[in-house]
């Protein structure tokens, strides 16, 4: 069978988190994923490698996550079927005030902006570097994200906010609708 790789580069920091204490974190990845990582501790080069070309795909992923500064508990969800990973790049500023200003933005006054994003979304955020990552079900994310956008055009929070309650009465609406109709289904089968 053949033997995939790929070849990931994450920030010298976050190589301690990818590893874990004597190695746990590692470890627990590759027997999840069936993957072999070698990590250069020195460069921030992490190459992942196996044969099921899916599973290396959601560790590439899984690994990014944890390089954009997610806990690897959280990066581990990236492993569940209906996960997504998404990374948004800041823009670019002349001055660093600005770049502060936007990503004060995101993450809100004491974190308020991004929490009420993760609550409603039921999503999870990382502001790290020059990018909001996020990871939740697919369908979350992608809500998680135009909220994300529409701070970074200058929308005013309270605009944001309502729209996202808007957004997760339609989910909850569509939730329901789905489970009446699996139960109607069962139903009619018995």
């Amino acid at each position: 069978m053949a033997e995939f790789s790929y070849h990931i580069k994450i920030p010298h920091d976050r190589i301690a988190v990818l590893i874990g204490k004597q190695g746990e974190v590692k470890k627990q990845i590759e027997e999840a994923t069936k993957t072999k990582i070698e990590v250069d501790s020195k460069e921030g080069d992490v190459t992942v490698s196996g044969q099921d070309a899916l599973l290396l795909y959601e560790t590439r992923d899984l690994i990014k996550a944890i390089g954009r500064g997610f806990n690897p508990e959280i990066a581990m969800l990236l492993l569940k079927q209906d996960y997504a990973f998404e990374v948004i790049s800041l823009p670019e500023f002349e001055k660093p005030t600005q770049f502060r200003r936007i990503k004060g933005r995101i993450i809100g006054k004491e974190g308020k902006s991004r929490r009420l994003i993760e609550e409603y979304t039921d999503t999870y955020i990382s502001v790290f570097g020059k990018t909001v990552s996020l990871i939740g079900r697919s369908d979350t994310v992608s809500i998680a994200r135009k909220a994300i956008e529409m701070l970074l055009k200058g929308s005013p929070h309270s605009n944001v906010y309502r729209w996202l309650e808007k957004m997760r009465r339609e989910l909850k609406r569509r939730e329901f609708e789905e489970n009446v109709e699996d139960f109607l289904v069962k139903d009619e089968e018995k």
